[in-house]
């Protein structure tokens, strides 16, 4: 890796890569952490996998929130103030989550975790494009790298889980807590340092003109997004979520001169909502399946295993680039390919050896997708500033909340009832829960209560009752076909990034775009 002092435009960007590198591990270790606690919450408060999934998204949703909207400001109030922000955010959110208690556990939980993705999306608002403006001739190498700290808080805060939890057996809000201590090193690490404006910002283009390369193609993706999120999240009628997203629409169009936008940036707004269901919708439940497939402990082996992979060849990005020839195109076509090859290994694995090999498969195929999408967008789209890769982590972050992580806990309801009710319908009369679980256009299913599956899981297997046996083998049932059915999200991204790749073949090749007369070039 070049040392930022000799790489970078600035005599700080080295500082301003790592404290950026902390401010990502504050928010790997912290999803890590509340991913390993989930089974807590389910046996603490009876919640079903679905009311799981959904804390789990507003954990991913509320970053769209604070990566729009500081992407948006971030080069008119300054990064500094934006920081600010995020910091006491972060530590807002955990007091919100410690007051889960009773009835009110569920708001608690819900609106704690969507304040810390608040505050992990504004630092991102502030990181993404900082970094792509300190290094702009080796983007994806070091988006890489300061993306490199999320698998590195990933396995951090499992190692904490496992040490906590599983041997110690101390509160899942002192686990929890433990994500305070990168936040406060990324705060002192950001103090009184100057940073640079974006290139679009350096040369003086309008919001209008930032925009304009989104237009009302890109709008319309982010707006689907928002209207999704009044239904869930605040509980508005279609009707209203529907008419805010059209308002948001309208005022893009209106401030973009009714600008199509890019074809080519839409495409990727859409592959990055697929990123953001498939990797982060995926990891959010990941310790959750494998640890019911085999054990806790090992389910956070496991997880550690996925991440350190990740962390170590998030810093090989240039040399798969520059070394081997393989455009960002072509990285992320791979990756795809063995996201899908991993998982659908996944749903079938019967031991831990056969776990880590099917696992560290869909760990490389993830490695790239996140930071390589932001290098891209920030490639071909220099004229929209920080906002075209704001508005991409948005989306991906809004995916992974609201259709990623209550799409796989939905489809570990469905299938694991739909299995119990074929192997002993008593059993399914027993352990259901009184609400149904529902998610988008699917039909209304039948939830297992998460409080007396857990019970059943305590049993010796050979102690267990014969509706206790049936309930724990259906649940695991669920979580096979829910890694098989995950599967098919790779591979839609592999056909479009395969035609992303047709298509820059078809021009001339891959290359980054210079804003030159106040167009970016990249439609």
């Amino acid at each position: 890796m070049s040392n930022g002092n000799q790489s970078g435009i600035t005599p700080n960007a080295s500082r301003l890569l790592w404290a950026g590198f902390m401010a990502i591990l504050a928010a790997g270790v912290g999803f890590a952490i509340r991913g390993g606690i989930f089974d807590n919450w389910g046996a603490e408060y009876g919640f079903s996998a679905t009311q799981l999934g959904a804390i789990g998204g507003a954990g991913l949703s509320g970053f769209c929130f604070g990566i729009i909207i500081g992407g948006v400001v971030c080069d008119k109030i300054g990064y500094g103030r934006l920081v600010a922000l995020a910091f006491a955010a972060h530590v807002l959110s955990a007091f919100v989550t410690f007051t889960a208690k009773g009835d009110t556990a569920y708001q608690s939980l819900y609106w704690g975790m969507f304040i810390f993705a608040y505050a992990n999306g504004t630092l991102e608002a502030v990181a993404n494009p900082l970094v792509a403006t300190l290094f702009p001739k080796q983007r994806t190498h070091y988006l890489n790298i300061l993306h490199a700290s999320w698998p590195a808080g990933l396995v951090i805060g499992s190692a904490l889980g496992w040490v906590l939890d599983d041997k110690m057996k101390l509160s899942w809000q002192i686990q929890l807590a433990l994500y305070l201590i990168p936040t406060v090193v990324y705060g002192l690490m950001f103090l009184g340092q100057h940073m640079p404006k974006s290139e679009a910002s350096a040369k003086g283009l309008s919001l209008g003109d930032m925009f304009k390369d989104v237009g009302i193609l890109g709008a319309l993706v982010i707006c689907y997004l928002v209207a999704l999120f009044g239904q869930s999240a605040l509980g508005l009628s279609p009707a209203i979520a529907y008419a805010i997203g059209g308002v948001l629409l309208i005022a893009v169009a209106l401030m973009t001169k009714f600008s199509l936008g890019s074809m080519l940036l839409f495409v990727l707004f859409i592959a990055h909502a697929l990123v953001g269901a498939v990797e982060l919708g995926t990891d959010g439940w990941i310790q959750n399946i494998t640890g019911n497939l085999f054990s806790s402990e090992q389910g956070k082996y496991l997880f550690m295993w996925t991440s350190a992979i990740m962390f170590g060849l998030r810093f090989c990005a240039d040399f798969i680039e520059k070394r081997m020839g393989i455009s960002p195109v072509g990285i992320l076509l791979l990756c795809a390919v063995l996201g899908c090859v991993g998982l659908y290994l996944a749903s079938t694995m019967q031991t831990f050896t056969m776990a880590f090999f099917a696992l560290g498969i869909y760990a490389i195929g993830k490695t790239f997708f996140w930071p390589t999408m932001l290098a891209v967008a920030s490639d071909r789209f220099p004229r929209t500033g920080a906002i075209a890769i704001s508005i991409m982590g948005g989306i991906g972050m809004m995916s992974a909340g609201l259709i990623g992580s209550p799409g796989l806990g939905y489809a570990k309801d469905r299938f694991a009832t739909e299995a119990l009710a074929q192997s002993n319908p008593a059993a399914l009369a027993e352990y259901k829960t009184p609400k149904q679980s529902t998610f988008l256009f699917f039909s209304p299913s039948d939830a297992l209560d998460g409080t007396k599956l857990a019970e059943a899981q305590k049993v010796e297997a050979s102690a267990r009752t014969p509706n206790q046996a049936a309930v724990v083998a259906a649940s695991i049932t669920g979580d096979r076909n829910t890694l098989k059915a995950d599967a098919f999200i790779p591979l839609a991204m592999a056909i479009i990034y395969l035609a992303l790749l047709i298509y820059f073949k078809s021009i001339g090749g891959y290359k980054p775009v210079q804003i030159e007369g106040g167009s970016s070039g990249g439609h």
